[in-house]
């Protein structure tokens, strides 16, 4: 502490003491005209620089005065006295100046010190300062603030003596709210507070810990779920419940309605409960059906030199494949739904037909059976129809030939698939090896 500062006590006692020295000592005198005097040296205090005090008692020179001179010895006590005087002047001057820039100090020093309450974090201490203002405050004590954080007055306010400041530090809290999360801050203590402070309605509601909770600077995690009313449709029922679940299956569970196998819900089982929210349970019976599908052949036609021209032969029957499909069959509430299907897989392959056709010329007819009356035996076997087959299947075509007749005629597969020339020729050959006895009741119709 310099010398111009002191402790309050101290300050009062030098008021004191420089008002009662310049009433007693200055009173007769004018400050502004009186005479500067050296400084001295203070034997009591050791201080050069402090005017050295005026002594208590002037020493005392005895004086003999001459015998008979009466007013000499006068004017020498007279000029004695004023020496004395003028000597305790010079000295008590400076030193009643200093008591007074002293006691101006004083004054000042004490004005500026203020009695002020800081609360940081709900603890709060008083303290004196010569801060101007809160933010010089804040910085003196060493009291580091952020964004979030609440400093009542407001940083910058000017500060006066008696005054409470309170600084209340921001606490992150990570709040999942009704299946929404989001960051938020807050500067209560507490879990509760929290709570109240951000106006979520706690009555009723599911906390993840317990509202007594102290939040540290470091914030904390907290899932809060508010008391909904969620109305739940099963089995030709309503039901209507209070709850704080986390999903729509809880929810339907606290309506005593439990979901079997393939049950599920009209929303998602997983999904967060609404308020207001209605429910409708589906009871699902679900199977599978197994279908097959033909898959259909190719055909293949190649050419043959050695048959006539127009003639086909099937050297291979086409097969058609196989394709087999699971569908899954549903029932929701007693309704059949859409058939879906699940999976395809070919159990078969297709086989194609192959077909040889001809290429070689025909001869236009059999010397010694073209003149007879073909179309004629034609309509009497098989109505004129080239692809007639008989009731037993064994004869076919349009002379209802055998297979192993036409196979001897040089006829390939069956005769009904033959052409209508193929056919009649092949019939003009087997009329020249065995006449119209192959045909024992139409064969008289080739003469007609």
């Amino acid at each position: 502490m310099s010398r111009t500062q002191f402790e309050p006590a101290e300050a009062a006692e030098a008021n004191e003491y420089a008002n009662v020295y310049a009433y007693e000592y200055l009173a007769p005198y004018d400050v502004h005209t009186a005479p500067t005097l050296p400084y001295g040296y203070d034997r009591e205090y050791g201080d050069p620089y402090r005017p050295a005090p005026p002594p208590l008692h002037e020493p005392t020179v005895p004086v003999v005065p001459r015998q008979g001179d009466g007013r000499a010895e006068r004017r020498r006590r007279a000029r004695s006295v004023h020496g004395r005087a003028d000597t305790s002047l010079r000295r008590l001057l400076p030193r009643a100046l200093v008591v007074a820039f002293l006691a101006g100090g004083t004054t000042a020093f004490v004005a500026k010190d203020k009695a002020v309450e800081l609360t940081v974090d709900g603890t709060p201490r008083t303290l004196h300062t010569f801060a101007d203002d809160v933010t010089e405050l804040l910085a003196e004590q060493g009291v580091q603030v952020g964004a979030h954080d609440v400093i009542a007055p407001a940083p910058g306010t000017p500060l006066t003596s008696g005054e409470d400041v309170t600084v209340r530090y921001g606490r992150p809290v990570l709040l999942t709210l009704d299946g929404h999360r989001r960051q938020v801050w807050t500067t209560a203590g507490t879990v509760e507070g929290a709570l109240r402070q951000l106006g979520v309605r706690a009555q009723g509601a599911y906390l993840s810990t317990e509202p007594s909770r102290r939040i540290g600077r470091e914030g904390l995690a907290l899932v809060v779920r508010t008391e909904r009313v969620v109305t739940v449709m099963a089995d030709g029922r309503t039901r209507t419940v209070r709850t704080n679940a986390a999903t729509v299956r809880e929810a339907v569970e606290e309506a005593g309605i439990t979901l079997r196998g393939e049950d599920t819900t009209s929303v998602p089982p997983t999904g967060f409960p609404r308020d207001g929210q209605t429910v409708t349970v589906l009871r699902i019976t679900g199977s599978q059906e197994v279908r097959e599908d033909p898959i259909p052949f190719d055909e293949r036609r190649t050419e043959d030199a050695t048959l006539f021209q127009g003639a086909e032969v099937v050297q291979q029957a086409g097969r058609p494949g196989l394709r087999r499909t699971t569908y899954a069959l549903r029932t929701v509430n007693g309704v059949r739904q859409k058939p879906r299907r699940l999976r395809t897989e070919v159990v078969r392959e297709p086989s194609p037909r192959i077909v040889r056709v001809g290429t070689r010329p025909r001869p236009t007819s059999v010397h010694g059976a073209d003149h007879l009356n073909w179309p004629g035996l034609a309509a009497c076997e098989s109505g004129g129809r080239p692809d007639a087959v008989d009731p037993s299947g064994t004869y076919g075509g349009l002379y209802q030939f055998d297979s192993a007749t036409w196979h001897d005629l040089g006829g390939e597969g069956r005769p009904e698939n033959a052409s209508a020339a193929e056919q009649t020729y092949r019939a003009q050959k087997l009329y020249v090896r065995s006449g119209a006895s192959a045909w024992p009741h139409c064969g008289a119709r080739l003469r007609e």
